[in-house]
Formats: structure tokens, C-alpha cells, sequence
């Protein structure tokens, strides 16, 4: 007897929740539309606009440096190009094509010319240095991009370089602790930054969708080919493949690099005066020699004019 009310209350229960929720469920459904246009304005959407708007002139921009790019890039042949790529590779501008780069290349040539043309037109300037400075602007405008890729490319890979013994230390630390190469490698990954995290991640990421870390590794000294980097990667690819403790070859890797990095400190000081030696003769002593001698050769003249 006392089951029938448990029963009857427990029903009613639910009937009134389907009720309820029949009722109220477009109110509920016209809550979550409106919410999730409200998201969708203030995240995905509203910024992907922006990026539209925003950045339709680099796109046509890049689509025609593109389209020049590409174009020269066939007569100029694959060697050229080759080498455009892989300066682009060691610079880090892996989103830069080396289609598009020859590409601003060629615009430059044309455009800086084009300006001088307007601005000494402008101004007034003689015919003759028109001539020779829209010359000297238009080899600067094809000398100049490909001058900045390439200090660029030789500064990130000098960082790699200063680097590399700090990796080489924590994957010594980590490998003895009792990790796996690779588990060391993410650990690694984790605690540098800089271009040489960068490049760590992106071989872990070749990794993970199907490479070898020989494979990888080879890869990532495709791309940063310098001479530290060539040790590294070739002791660890050798001791991968015969079977050499890898704690062993890091702490023997870890003595050379700090020997490497040694003397190219000497080297560079020992550099040193001899750079210097041309921003001496040229620009500091002869502002010395006019303000230490300058007063006495005036003197010097005035003393023979009296005379």
C-alpha cells in the first residue's frame, strides 16, 4: 500500500519535468543561439573578419610577389632557387615560399627606382644623378633583401650555436636520470627557447607523424647546418645505430662544445683590433687630430702671417 504513493509521486514527478521542459524548451534553445552567436561574434568569427579586412592588401600583395616570384624563378632555374630556400630555412621564415621572396626581390628592383624617379623629379634634381642614382637604387633594391635573409640566417644559426651546449646538458642530466632520447628531447623542448627550441619542436613534430629521430634529426641538420649542430646530430645518429650509451656521447659532446665555443672566443678576440682598426684611422683620430691640433696650427699660421 505504501509503494503506490512512492509510485504515483515519482510519476508525477516526471511528468511535470516533461512538461516543463516542452514548455520552456524553445525559450532554452533561443537562450543557447543567442550565446552561441554572441561567441561566435566575440571569438572565431569577429577575428576572422578582422584578418579579412585587415590583411586583404598583404594577401594581394603576397599573391603577386607570388605569382613574380614564380615566374622569374622557372628562367632563373632550380639552383637559385635552392639556395633562396634554404637561406629561408636557416633565417626561420618557414610561412615565406622562395617564390614569394624572389618575388619582393623583383619588386624591389623595380620599385626603388620608380620612387627615386618621383622624388628627384620632385625636388628638382640634374638629369645626370637622376640617371646614376636610380641605377645605384635598383641594384640596391635587388642586393638588399637578399643581404638582410642572409644576416638574419646567420645570426638565428649562431644563436643555435650558442645553445646547442645547454641542450647538450640537460639531455645528459635527463638521459642519466633514466629517460629515452626522445623523452629527453620533449623535456628539453620545454625548458629552451629561441630558435633552437624552435627547431627541437619541429623535429619531434616531424617524429610524431611518422620519422624516425634519425630521420628527423637529419632533417633538422638539413635545415641548421652548422658545425656544432653536424656533431650532434651525427654522434647521435652513429650512436643510435651501433648501439653506443647516448649519456656517454653527450658528456663527450658536451666537453667538445664547450672547447668549440672556447676557441671561438679566442678567435673573435683576436679579431678584434684588427675591426677596429679601420673605425680608428677613419673616424676617430682625425677628430682628434682637429681638436688637439687645430689650435696650435692656427696659432702656428698666425705667427707667420705677422711675421
Amino acid at each position: 500500500m505504501i509503494i503506490l504513493p512512492i509510485v504515483g509521486l515519482i510519476l508525477c514527478a516526471v511528468a511535470i519535468a516533461v512538461i516543463g521542459t516542452t514548455l520552456g524548451g524553445p525559450r532554452v534553445r533561443e537562450r543557447s543561439s543567442r550565446l552561441l552567436r554572441r561567441v561566435g561574434s566575440y571569438g572565431f568569427t569577429q577575428r576572422a573578419q578582422a584578418k579579412k579586412d585587415g590583411g586583404s592588401v598583404k594577401e594581394r600583395m603576397d599573391d603577386v610577389a607570388t605569382k613574380v616570384g614564380t615566374a622569374v624563378g622557372e628562367r632563373s632555374g632550380a639552383r637559385s632557387m635552392d639556395i633562396i630556400r634554404a637561406d629561408l630555412m636557416a633565417a626561420g621564415l618557414y610561412n615565406v615560399t622562395a617564390g614569394r621572396f624572389l618575388g619582393y626581390r623583383v619588386l624591389c628592383t623595380l620599385g626603388f627606382p620608380i620612387l627615386w624617379l618621383w622624388l628627384g623629379t620632385t625636388i628638382g634634381v640634374k638629369p645626370t644623378l637622376i640617371v646614376i642614382l636610380t641605377i645605384m637604387t635598383g641594384v640596391l633594391g635587388w642586393i638588399l633583401p637578399t643581404r638582410f635573409l642572409r644576416d638574419r640566417a646567420t645570426q638565428r644559426l649562431n644563436e643555435i650555436d650558442y645553445q646547442l651546449p645547454e641542450l647538450i646538458d640537460l639531455l645528459v642530466v635527463t638521459v642519466e636520470a633514466g629517460l629515452g632520447f626522445v623523452g629527453s628531447l620533449q623535456t628539453a623542448a620545454t625548458r629552451i627557447s629561441g630558435p633552437l627550441g624552435q627547431e627541437i619542436r619541429l623535429t619531434l613534430q616531424e617524429q610524431n607523424m611518422g620519422l624516425s629521430i634519425q630521420e628527423a634529426l637529419l632533417k633538422m641538420l638539413d635545415r641548421v647546418d652548422t658545425p656544432s649542430m653536424r656533431s650532434f646530430v651525427r654522434s647521435v645518429v652513429q650512436g643510435e645505430t651501433l648501439g653506443v650509451s647516448i649519456g656517454q656521447i653527450m658528456r663527450d659532446l658536451a666537453n667538445e662544445m664547450r672547447r668549440r665555443r672556447r676557441a671561438n672566443a679566442q678567435e673573435r678576440a683576436q679579431k678584434a683590433p684588427i675591426k677596429i682598426l679601420f673605425p680608428l684611422v677613419f673616424l676617430i683620430f682625425p677628430p682628434m687630430f682637429v681638436i688637439l691640433l687645430g689650435p696650435a696650427l692656427i696659432l702656428f699660421f698666425r705667427a707667420f702671417s705677422g711675421g
